[in-house]
């Protein structure tokens, strides 16, 4: 059995999913995990499959052929991962929206060889005041010989700067 990882862009509308859910069944593969989203009238979504090797290829001319229905997909091997070298650790991040937070968060969650696994954040307002605040909840894949006190420390240094509220917990 192969994986695939594949990324997939095109305007939002109804049906969409069941059209790429469709051309994945109709070639052997399985939909296995998927983050998908519609953001500024565009759908965009990653998601990893399962294919027999027999229908391996079939199945990328198939999902190809999609963009002659407006939905562009790009496709990648995936990749069998080594042993747990990192621990899953959760981020909450909230401040005052600016220019540069994600920036600055991830060069040095990059610094400490932390790898960002998934990142979602928004813009929204403030219950009292509505100013608009940045908000962030990520899962990061700490490696296992970085204390999660020393990441906490380096994090909320940086935190004091950017004037953002950070928390970080263990996700097991």
């Amino acid at each position: 059995m192969d994986h695939l990882v594949i990324t997939v862009f095109a305007p939002d509308k109804p049906g969409l999913v069941e059209q790429i859910a469709l051309c994945i069944a109709e070639h052997g593969g399985n939909w296995l995990e998927s983050r998908m989203s519609r953001l500024a009238g565009q759908f965009a979504g990653i998601l990893r499959l399962s294919v027999p090797a027999e229908s391996h290829d079939e199945l990328i001319e198939a999902l190809q052929g999609l963009s002659a229905h407006n939905i562009r997909v790009l496709i990648a091997e995936g990749i069998v991962e080594e042993s747990c070298t990192w621990k899953p650790i959760a981020m909450e991040l909230v401040g005052n929206d600016r220019p540069g937070i994600v920036r600055d968060i991830t060069r040095l969650l990059s610094e400490q060889g932390v790898n960002v696994e998934r990142l979602v954040t928004d813009v929204r307002p403030a219950p009292m005041s509505s100013e608009l605040l940045f908000h962030a909840e990520a899962i990061l894949g700490v490696p296992v010989t970085l204390s999660l006190d020393t990441l906490q420390e380096r994090l909320e240094t940086l935190a004091d700067e950017l004037m953002v509220e950070l928390k970080l917990s263990d996700e097991n």
